[in-house]
């Protein structure tokens, strides 16, 4: 493990209370010693890991860099505090404030350089736009605490896991509404913020970009809708002739095989979908959810908040644990950068 990761910890967000974000975190941490994790702590409010984290010790910090001293005995967590009783498996809208508080004062940790990158557990979007939310998910928020006072940069949302990296170009839309949503300056631009975060996070020099197509056979030439050749092809043309190793458009249900994925290193898909469903399929359980272009590092599990697991031991920290191992070696590649 390099010393970084090593002399500044990583942070995590509670996500939603009562979600399985408390037992997995738990988990993790006691899963450390074997899988040697870097360093992290939570922060939370400690009440909500009552009766939560099975005979996991929890040792409340003042200051991430406490979380140096006592990650080997014990879960540090920063305490902030919930306005609201936390019962597993039903959200309420009186943690709302604590989700995003946990969510700024991460953010607020990595920028300051006390941290090493942000792991994000799962929220409940529902719960806090309920509550006044402003902002579509988690990646525009982030986009939003990485410049407050500007312009926001422009997050890509990445799913990983050690067999592929697949990159939506459209992400929350109704399918309906993709094909107007594609456009050739938003193929570019995501391959841009892919190309440049592949290069400084992930230290591959020259990534290959494989670009899907939208329709079936990517269109057949216009047989089958125009959207491959009259928006993707140009796109790919534009970024090609830019000195980028992009090519495609190719057709989404053969790109996947294995001997095709050994041909990139990402592959640019045109809807969530698209992306999600071979990335699941190959690893559900080691699945990562980076979120690129962002001034820091951030990771999340592949999964949502499963609820209906929530207080039953049934949830597997894998993803999580993934997305921690992924969020040290990036911070690490994006300092070496």
């Amino acid at each position: 493990m390099s010393c970084l990761a090593q002399e500044k910890p990583l942070v995590l967000t509670c996500g939603e209370p009562a979600g399985i974000g408390p037992e997995i975190t738990a988990s993790a941490w006691s899963r450390s010693k074997g899988e040697t994790l870097p360093p992290f702590f939570l922060i939370a409010d400690p009440a909500i890991l009552h009766g939560r984290t099975g005979d996991v010790p929890v040792h409340e910090i003042t200051s991430p860099e406490e979380c140096l001293r006592t990650f080997g005995s014990a879960l540090p967590v920063l305490p902030i505090e919930a306005d609201g009783a936390v019962v597993p498996g039903k959200p309420s809208i009186s943690t709302a404030s604590m989700v995003i508080s946990s969510i700024e004062k991460a953010v607020g940790f990595t920028t300051d350089g006390r941290a090493a990158a942000v792991v994000t557990n799962p929220i409940q979007k529902a719960i806090l736009t309920e509550a006044g939310f402003k902002h579509p998910g988690h990646t525009e928020f982030l986009a939003h605490l990485a410049a407050p006072h500007g312009t926001p940069p422009r997050p890509v949302m990445m799913l990983a896991n050690e067999t592929l990296r697949a990159v939506p170009v459209t992400i929350h839309i109704p399918l309906a509404q993709v094909p107007s949503a594609v456009t050739g300056d938003l193929i570019i631009e995501t391959c841009h913020v892919v190309h440049n975060d592949l290069q400084k996070r992930f230290h591959i020099s020259q990534p290959r970009l494989a670009v899907s197509g939208l329709n079936p056979h990517a269109g057949e030439d216009g047989h089958l809708g125009t959207e491959d050749r009259d928006v993707i092809a140009p796109a790919v043309r534009h970024l090609a002739a830019q000195g980028m190793d992009v090519t495609g458009p190719y057709p989404a249900d053969a790109m996947f095989r294995d001997t095709a994925r050994d041909g990139f290193d990402v592959a640019i898909c045109m809807y969530h979908d698209q992306a999600l469903l071979p990335v699941k399929t190959l690893g559900f359980h080691t699945s990562v959810n980076v979120t690129l272009g962002l001034p820091f590092v951030r990771t999340s599990p592949d999964h949502g908040t499963a609820l209906d697991l929530a207080g039953t031991d049934g949830a597997r920290p894998d993803s999580l644990i993934a997305a921690i191992r992924m969020a040290a070696e990036m911070s690490v590649q994006a300092a070496d950068a």
